[in-house]
């Protein structure tokens, strides 16, 4: 079984701007349906177990909302 990275985002701080989706090369990511607190779509992590922990997510987010963990 191969290591996989793990990303998380925080869903409050996320403005849905998409820039992770469209940085994902394995399509790891999605924009929610439901609104945040400040009344944004943010994006989440819909296929985990994709994850390579390459980290262009957390790379391309303006608002520093996105963390990812490299496999060991």
């Amino acid at each position: 079984m191969s290591a996989k990275g793990k990303v998380e985002i925080n869903r409050e701080l996320c403005k849905g701007c998409r820039y992770c989706v469209i940085a994902c090369p394995k399509g790891v990511l999605e924009i929610e349906d439901s609104l945040n607190g400040m009344g944004y779509f943010p994006a989440r992590a819909a296929k985990k177990e994709l994850c390579t922990g390459c980290a262009l997510c957390a790379r391309m987010c303006p608002e520093v909302s996105i963390e990812v963990w490299a496999p060991d």
